[in-house]
């Protein structure tokens, strides 16, 4: 029997590679990146099909599902863009291009899996699981981030509007906030505060409990931070 299909756009080393591995053994995987360094050598690891992308161009997004080989049953969107500064001095070219890619490319990331996802036939009861990596930025604005914010604000947004659209119709949707800094490899651990960043394969497993969610109990937003943080 063939595998279901997963795409994770937006890969790099830290928690996409996590989440590529989570997913190669029980889905046929395609990777999706503006660059290939990084995603050559995971695609070999997880076998994985790869496919080189702008997120923000709706042609390129909409032939990445177009020609996948199979109606995707997981999508994965991480790509986010930040920009900080002071907001009187904040280019607004800067700005648009950040948000272009945190929500804009979310967005058509979330219309063109939905597309297809809903011309496919549903496997017990359900045709599908779209996940948005969101961040605490999408629930508060740190000061000198704001592109950040309104991207992740309108993430967050469109990942709730597409729950209540699509759930109904067998499509799992739902928007992760990273609350914390996460482990990717090459970063350490301030000393004096050990435990305070999330592992990449620990987030992996919260993703794939979303995904295999029964429909009866379906979570439509989650948080995940480190548990010596105060909130």
């Amino acid at each position: 029997m063939n595998k279901p299909h997963a795409v994770v756009i937006g890969v790099g080393d830290g928690l996409s590679a996590a989440l590529a591995r989570n997913l190669a053994s029980d889905y046929e995987l395609t990777l999706a990146a503006r660059s290939g360094d990084k995603m050559m050598a995971l695609a070999e690891e997880t076998d994985a099909r790869t496919v080189l992308l702008d997120a923000t161009d709706e042609d390129a997004v909409a032939a990445l599902f177009d020609n996948l080989p199979a109606a995707p049953r997981v999508v994965i969107y991480n790509p986010s863009a930040r920009v900080r500064g002071p907001i009187a001095e904040l280019s607004a070219d800067d700005v648009r291009n950040a948000v272009e890619v945190t929500a804009i490319g979310a967005f058509l990331a979330g219309k063109h899996a939905a597309r297809h996802m809903l011309e496919a036939e549903p496997a017990n009861g359900t045709r599908g699981t779209i996940l948005f990596t969101g961040a605490s930025a999408g629930v508060k604005g740190f000061p000198q981030s704001a592109p950040f914010a309104m991207g992740k604000f309108a993430q967050r947004g469109l990942a709730e509007s597409m729950a209540r659209e699509l759930h109904p119709q067998g499509i799992h949707v739902a928007w992760i906030n990273i609350d914390g800094g996460i482990l990717n490899p090459g970063r350490t651990e301030p000393e004096d505060k050990p435990g305070s960043m999330l592992r990449p394969d620990a987030i992996a497993r919260t993703y794939r409990h979303l995904i295999e969610q029964d429909r009866s109990a379906w979570t439509n937003e989650v948080a995940v931070r480190p548990w010596v943080e105060r909130f």
